[in-house]
Order: C-alpha cells, then sequence, then structure tokens
C-alpha cells in the first residue's frame, strides 16, 4: 500500500515554520484616561508592559490638550513560542471639553503604517520592513449604562473602516449585571444603526466547535472588562486576579463577573492569525488600493495641505477665523466704550458725592457757630 507523496504533512510544515519564526502583533488601545487600558494590557500578557501613569503626568497631559501616540514593545515567550507584541497607547484621548478631531492623530498614525509599509514593499530590498500596522484596535467604552457618546460613535466609524475594531466595556464591575447586559444590548443596536463596522471572528462551518466558538465570541460583544494584576483572596480562600469590595471580590478570569477570558482567548489564543491575516488581506489591501487609485506608482502621498480639497478648507477656516476674530474685536471695543462711559458716570456720581459732603459740611459749621454765639450772650 502506498504512503502517498507527503501532501499531508503540509500543515506540520506550516506549524514548525510558524514555531520557529514566531509572531508579530500589533494592537492600539484607545479610550478615555482612568478606563484601565494600561492594567488591561498588563493583566492579559501576564508582565507589566505598560508602566501605570501617576495623576500628576495625567494633569500634564490634560494640559497639553494633545492626542499623543506611544509606542511600547515587548519580546514574550511561552513554551518555546516567541511573539513580538507592539502596544501603541493614545494618551489625551477624550479628556477635554472640546474634543473635536482628538481622533486626527490616531487616525492618522494607522494610515502612515499603511503608507510606510507599502512604501517599502516598492523598494528594491525588502527583507528587513519595519511593520507597526494594527492588528487589533481596543476601545474602551465608559460603563455609564446609558448610551455611547458622539465622540465614541464618530472615531469608531473612523477606526472599523482602518483596523481590526474590538469595543470593550472599561471597569465592568463598577455596574450590575442586568445594567451590564442592557448596556450591550444598547452598544449593538448603536453599531448596528450608525454601520460601524467590528471585527467578528470568521465562522468556519466544516468544524461544528469552533463554529459554535465563533458565534459565543460575537454574542458577547462588547466585550465587559475588568483588569487587574493583583492577588486577592476569595471568602473560599482561592488566591486568584481581581478586584476586592466589601461586597466580595470581582475576580478577573471568573466568566460570571465578566468577558476578560473571552478577550483574551480571541485576541492570543483563537484568532491571533486571523487578526493578523486580515489585516493584511482586508485593511492594508484596501488602503493599498485606494492610494493606487489615486496616484502613480513611487509616487508620494498626497498630504492634506497639498490637497485642493483641503487648500479650500483651510481658506475657509482662515476665513472663519478672521471673521471671528473681528467679531470678538468690536465686542471688546464695545465692551471697552461701555465701560469708560460706565466710569464716567461713577466719576460723576462720586464728584456730586463730594460737592453734597462739602455742602452738608459748611452747614455743620454754620450751626456749630450759631450754638456758639448763643450760649455766649446767654452769659452776659
Amino acid at each position: 500500500m502506498s504512503d502517498g507523496i507527503g501532501i499531508a504533512n503540509l500543515p506540520n510544515q506550516r506549524h514548525k515554520i510558524t514555531s520557529q519564526h514566531g509572531a508579530h502583533f500589533t494592537i492600539m488601545v484607545v479610550g478615555e484616561s482612568g478606563l484601565g487600558k494600561t492594567t488591561l494590557i498588563n493583566t492579559l500578557f501576564a508582565t507589566e508592559i505598560c508602566a501605570p501613569r501617576n495623576y500628576r503626568q495625567r494633569f500634564a497631559k490634560q494640559l497639553d490638550k494633545t492626542t499623543e501616540i506611544e509606542i511600547l514593545k515587548a519580546d514574550l515567550e511561552e513554551r518555546g513560542f516567541n511573539i513580538k507584541l507592539t502596544v501603541i497607547d493614545t494618551p489625551g484621548f477624550g479628556d477635554y471639553v472640546n474634543n473635536r478631531d482628538s481622533w486626527t492623530p490616531i487616525v492618522d498614525f494607522i494610515d502612515d503604517q499603511h503608507e510606510s509599509y507599502m512604501r517599502q514593499e516598492q523598494q528594491p530590498f525588502r527583507k528587513d520592513k519595519q511593520d507597526l500596522r494594527i492588528h487589533a484596535c481596543l476601545y474602551f467604552v465608559k460603563p455609564t449604562g446609558t448610551t455611547l457618546k458622539p465622540l465614541d460613535v464618530e472615531i469608531m466609524k473612523r477606526l472599523g473602516t482602518r483596523v481590526n475594531l474590538i469595543p470593550v466595556i472599561a471597569k465592568a464591575d463598577t455596574m450590575v449585571p442586568e445594567d451590564l447586559l442592557n448596556f450591550k444590548t444598547i452598544i449593538r443596536e448603536v453599531v448596528a444603526a450608525q454601520g460601524i463596522k467590528i471585527y467578528t471572528p470568521p465562522i468556519d462551518t466544516e468544524d461544528d466547535c469552533v463554529a459554535e466558538h465563533a458565534r459565543i465570541m460575537q454574542s458577547v460583544m462588547p466585550f465587559s472588562i475588568i483588569g487587574s494584576t493583583q492577588d486577592v483572596t476569595t471568602h473560599d480562600g482561592r488566591v486568584v486576579k481581581g478586584r476586592e469590595y466589601l461586597w466580595g471580590v470581582a475576580e478577573v478570569e471568573n466568566e460570571d463577573h465578566c468577558d476578560f477570558k473571552k478577550l483574551r482567548s480571541l485576541l492570543i489564543r483563537t484568532y491571533m492569525l486571523d487578526l493578523i491575516t486580515s489585516t493584511e488581506e482586508n485593511h492594508y489591501e484596501a488602503y493599498r488600493l485606494a492610494q493606487m487609485e489615486t496616484r502613480k506608482f513611487g509616487e508620494p502621498k498626497v498630504r492634506k495641505l497639498d490637497n485642493p480639497k483641503y487648500r479650500e478648507e483651510e481658506e475657509m477656516l482662515r476665513k472663519r477665523f478672521t471673521e471671528q476674530v473681528k467679531l470678538e474685536e468690536s465686542r471688546f471695543r464695545q465692551w471697552e466704550q461701555h465701560l469708560i462711559a460706565e466710569r464716567d458716570r461713577l466719576n460723576k456720581d462720586l464728584e456730586q458725592a463730594h460737592t453734597a459732603i462739602k455742602a452738608l459740611e459748611a452747614e455743620l459749621d454754620q450751626v456749630a457757630a450759631y450754638h456758639r454765639q448763643g450760649g455766649t450772650v446767654g452769659r452776659r
């Protein structure tokens, strides 16, 4: 009986190649300060990749009033498999009263990574390409229990067309289970109504177990998250990662408390390669196709300031700014004239008051003189 030609060994060969080369995974975290982005990343990968910021650093970021991009890298190894992890943090996003265009640095960074990779592919030597394309973007939603804010909707729309967007509800232990389920339903309805694209795990029709796992992942989105790197002891004596309260312990890896294990499974254990592949085949290819349709091979990317459309917008903004300045100057002059008139009125009132006081003082002097004269006549 023939042993065949060895095609059946191809999956094993592929596994061996992947194991030898390892993987390069880039994850971006976006959300307001104080939602536990740093803690979650450290909890996911069981190591301190991101250093927590103190309140002074957060306050300094708020004074800057800018969304920044921070790149953190770590080499992780587990059972002989190496992964080069890159975490893209976005401190300053959504922390101000006016958050208009606060998403611009984030969106520009994502586009710039696609652009950089495309430019490197056009070079003669492409062996050592630098790749910072985002494979997964965790968007942290504040646990308000009401609905998504306009800022959330706006940036999620923009991110969903560029990266594998995965919304998470931060600090799920601050909500009771009923409110949390209701909040998830509201978010899913808003996502559907606004046409926001979020990452959905592929369903394998040939494997019922894998297909069921994918359906479960889709049904729990957005993931409710509790992040903690602290060991706490439960009432039954178990030592777990979690947060301790008067009523008990909120456990990170307890699926009755949050969806942390499902999120970790999606990102690391089950769909990491799909996230990498979909970034390459969907988001990067969409960007590359759009750029090839609008410019020639090797031609540099058209920046906003070089695009006639943005020149027109810039001119309109300049005119609007000039008109606003003139309006404010007119208001200032009116205010200044009002102050001058008020000052003159007060000075006039003050002069009248001084005149009245002097008249009263003169009358008092006359009365006093009269009484002195009258008293003298009486003694005589």
